[in-house]
């Protein structure tokens, strides 16, 4: 059995979807597309799973989230759909529900926030609005594990009953003639495709393109419903669009008038409205954050992510000892003991140490992001987007980011503009992941110990401004264009769930640990066998004799203008290209080094001012090969994606240039 969730932003779909199905879940995409498809099986119903569809206003195909909604509950037929609402916001949500109702599928309403509504001195006469809207509905506080039971055995009964809406018809008078003779006109195309004539024809008065195609229409009968449509328009003296809404608002304020109790405004709007007045200020609401972001890194590079690192690398170092000591104490093949060593053990080791640094940065971002914070963040940013041709929308996928650039380039599909989609494709990259957390961590170690949150928040910073630098000079480029307007609903603030923060982390620690051992170890058993061993295969006595040093000299040149030019810097860099977190390996299996001697080492290659120029290499050339390939499936072109590597890596080396030879001057 397959059950459908559904429902707007901010009803508490996540928290509903987390309740039902605990820890049995599973994440991919929906075929052909990359919006998440989360999914999983209800606690102690191994047989029913929920799918958690996209959160979504209506049901007209105006983004790739309602078109991926409307496409799953048209072609995969789930045997119920768990509509969840918001019980402090009804009349908005009930707008969804009506025409959801008209898919005539079997559903449940789930009215959320029940706790909050009566907090407020409001109340809703469930038994009225059930027979009003004729669905079943069970009132919960998903946050609160509230009426959670209920729901589940309510939406089983129906789903094994297949008990439909009662009530479809909602309409009269121009709107009713309309749709009942449009749908007559339609009936058997929509039945042989499986949809309710009803819906189908709600769709065509709306002018819906998509569900056009789909039913394979003749011209004449094109014509008749435009003539249809044109006749409701004059009689009623406006058009499809409005007559719709209209028809849908007047019954969703009969229904709310007549079961509705509305309390006062939410002690926690109005704080949220208080707190806004300071977050979301046109002056202060970017310093705010800047100050915000600058804070948490201070906390998870030095009070408590560095001492966590230290402790962590002491372990490491311990472990990679007694393996040591017992391989020489077996007598094992010196090859084979470099490769266990020098090769995987010091190339994930020295990786595996700034997990906690990772965990505790990450540990921050998801209180702001759980907290409703960073909902600010996207609507404070949206003006200055606008001067870089984009709108605050680009900002989500941006802030993604900051996290891992290929969920970050496939939340592009979201946006509605393919002008906004490829320029924030092209941007994204500039900001720093969380793969580079390693590199500045032990740099900013070996070079700017008593500076370490300030050049971490001037990368941060750099990377930020170069983006914005390459959006007004392609925007410049380009043909002038409105970017699409920003529409975001900002939520209430709310303490952070301790489940979703937990998730987020994990996340964030399973994807490190799954690249340290995977990619990274990869890339440190091929950088050992390159160095090791000649063009003849033989065992070299000295690395600069290796297959490695061959490979990184022809290529050490070309960053003698940013003040660095051995080979193994080089090399450290090309690594780089398979996970950024392979270039701490790298220079540590090249260094020879553990990564309490990693430091030392550096500063034999680097000077500071050659250092920081690495630094802004590292933080603005391609992040990975997995993120090209990302770009290559959504640019619909791998010689696009190689374009904007070559781009991006080419912007790389003139910042990193510009970096050393000013400081040169300057210093």
């Amino acid at each position: 059995m397959i059950l459908a969730l559904i429902g707007n932003p901010n009803s508490g779909k996540t928290t509903l979807f987390n309740q039902l199905t605990g820890s049995n879940q599973h994440v991919g995409n929906f075929p052909g597309v990359t919006v998440d498809k989360k999914s999983g099986t209800i606690r102690d119903h191994d047989d029913i799973e929920v799918v958690d569809l996209p959160g979504i206003y209506s049901m007209s195909p105006y983004s790739n989230e309602e078109i991926v909604t409307r496409d799953f509950l048209i072609k995969e037929k789930p045997q119920a759909i768990i509509n969840i609402l918001d019980a402090t916001n009804i009349e908005r949500n009930l707008y969804l529900s009506l025409q959801l109702m008209e898919l005539n599928i079997p559903m449940v309403i789930a009215m959320n926030m029940m706790d909050e509504m009566r907090n407020n001195g409001g109340t809703i006469r469930i038994r009225q609005i059930r027979e009003e809207l004729g669905v079943p509905i069970v009132p919960i506080s998903a946050s609160r594990n509230e009426g959670i039971s209920e729901l589940i055995d309510t939406v089983i009964d129906v789903a094994m009953k297949g008990t439909k809406p009662l009530r479809m018809d909602l309409c009269s008078g121009a709107v009713h003639r309309a749709i009942h003779s449009i749908s007559h006109q339609i009936e058997d195309h929509a039945l042989r495709l499986g949809i309710p004539p009803r819906f189908a024809a709600t769709k065509m008065v709306e002018g819906d393109e998509l569900m056009v195609k789909m039913l394979q229409l003749s011209s004449n009968e094109l014509d008749l419903i435009e003539h249809l449509i044109y006749e409701m328009e004059t009689e009623m003296q406006i058009d499809r669009y409005v007559a719709l809404a209209d028809m849908r608002y007047q019954f969703i304020e009969s229904v709310v008038k007549k079961c509705v109790v509305k309390g006062h405004r939410s002690k926690e709007r109005e704080r949220s409205i208080q707190i806004d007045k300071w977050l979301t200020h046109r002056y202060l609401g970017i310093p705010i954050f800047i100050v915000i972001m600058l804070l948490i890194f201070f906390l998870s590079f030095e009070l408590i992510g560095s001492v966590l690192s230290d402790w962590m690398g002491i372990g490491i170092d311990a472990i990679i000892q007694m393996m040591s000591e017992a391989l020489l104490d077996y007598g094992i093949n010196p090859v084979v003991y470099s490769m266990v060593i020098d090769g995987a053990m010091s190339g994930i080791g020295s990786v595996l140490t700034f997990l906690p640094i990772i965990v505790t940065l990450f540990f921050f971002l998801s209180i702001l992001e759980d907290s409703g914070y960073m909902a600010r963040v996207a609507f404070v940013m949206d003006k200055p987007l606008r001067k870089v041709g984009l709108s605050g929308r680009s900002f989500v996928p941006l802030l993604i980011g900051f996290g891992c650039s290929v969920p970050a380039i496939m939340a592009t599909r979201t946006l509605s503009s393919e002008r906004d989609r490829k320029m924030t494709i092209l941007l994204t990259p500039f900001m720093s992941c969380s793969a580079k957390l390693p590199i500045y961590a032990v740099f900013t170690y070996a070079f700017f110990r008593e500076s370490a949150t300030f050049v971490m928040m001037v990368l941060y910073l750099l990377g930020m401004a170069t983006g914005v630098l390459t959006g007004l000079i392609l925007n410049g480029l380009q043909k002038k264009s409105n970017p699409v307007p920003f529409v975001m609903e900002l939520p209430n603030y709310r303490l952070p769930s301790a489940t979703s923060v937990w998730r987020l982390v994990w996340d964030k620690a399973k994807d490190f640990l799954v690249k340290a051992f995977t990619v990274i170890f990869l890339a440190s058993m091929l950088i050992w066998f390159l160095q090791t061993f000649d063009t003849r295969l033989n065992v070299v006595a000295n690395s600069e004799d290796s297959l490695l040093a061959l490979i990184g000299q022809f290529f050490a040149p070309l960053f003698k203008p940013l003040g660095f030019s051995d080979w193994r810097v080089s090399t450290a860099l090309m690594t780089g290209f398979s996970a950024k977190e392979a270039v701490v390996s790298t220079l540590a299996v090249l260094t020879g080094t553990s990564m309490d001697g990693l430091s030392v080492a550096l500063n034999s290659l680097f000077t500071p001012l050659s250092a920081f120029a690495f630094l802004t290499f590292t933080l603005l050339y391609t992040p990975c090969v997995a993120t090209i390939s990302a770009a290559s499936k959504e640019l619909h072109s791998f010689a696009r994606a190689l374009g904007m590597m070559a781009m991006q890596t080419g912007i790389a080396w003139l910042m990193g240039t510009i970096v050393y030879q000013l400081g040169t001057i300057l210093l």
